[in-house]
């Protein structure tokens, strides 16, 4: 089976909004039962524009589950840059 990759928030059905916006109620409403849900596993954060808010939120949301967040700026990545966004993907998704 071949997996899908998601590059934007389109990319994804009702169904998975559905059951995303679903786990997040069940995050609020209940923040230590996924105390360790990221334990083991990295996080890539690539932003499209550069945002402290939302970047400092990322990671330490990332970081309060368990994971390490690792933030990839444009100067990392070659996205649109003589590399195409999906092999990026592809990649990064290998490895985070």
């Amino acid at each position: 089976m071949k997996k899908k990759q998601l590059l934007t928030i389109s990319d994804l059905g009702d169904e998975c909004l559905a059951a995303l916006f679903q786990s997040t109620a069940a995050l609020k409403k209940s923040p230590s039962a996924y105390h360790r849900a990221l334990t083991g596993k990295s996080l890539g954060l690539i932003f499209e524009k550069p945002s402290t808010r939302t970047r400092v939120s990322f990671e330490v949301g990332t970081l309060q589950l368990g994971g390490h967040p690792l933030f990839l700026s444009s100067r990392d990545v070659q996205l649109g840059r003589g590399e195409p966004v999906a092999d990026t993907a592809r990649v990064l998704s290998r490895y985070v």
